[in-house]
């Protein structure tokens, strides 16, 4: 038995791309962001990014495209793929990347206490409260994991 299955949550690194395909369907394409954290042997902490390419079809590409923005954060979950061909300069190309089967958005962001959800505007021109952005996070506790404590 074979499986291709990938869960990934993380934060769009741009806003979908709305394209429709020659048979009339709709096609969305945008970029995740996932990260790791951990401590190294030394007790420093350590953190790897991965970006990801998604490409996700039909009526759940028109609402990604709709709903989703950059930085807003997303489960994904489907399976990876890789194309291959060749571009106009002879080259042979290829990108890996994941075909969204399902979409999960992640909370909304919520504005500052006081105001609505439009950011208002002072004589002076600036945003108040711009930089006091309020996202329901979770925290999770840091994990003190060493190949050591592997019971085999």
């Amino acid at each position: 038995m074979n499986l291709n299955k990938i869960f990934i949550v993380g934060n769009l690194t741009r806003d979908p791309e709305l394209r429709s395909l020659p048979s009339g369907a709709s096609v969305a394409s945008f970029g995740v962001a996932t990260n790791r954290v951990w401590k190294n042997q030394s007790g420093e902490k350590q953190q790897e990014v991965q970006f990801h390419n998604i490409v996700v079809f039909g009526k759940q590409a028109e609402t990604t495209s709709q709903y989703l923005k950059k930085g807003a954060l997303a489960l994904i979950e489907g399976r990876i793929q890789t194309r291959n061909w060749e571009a106009q300069d002879g080259v042979k190309r290829s990108r890996t990347e994941i075909v969204a089967e399902r979409i999960q958005f992640g909370p909304r962001r919520s504005p500052t206490p006081g105001q609505s959800g439009t950011e208002k505007t002072s004589a002076s021109g600036t945003n108040q409260g711009a930089d006091k952005e309020i996202i329901d996070t979770i925290e999770y506790p840091e994990e003190n994991n060493s190949p050591e404590d592997i019971p085999f």
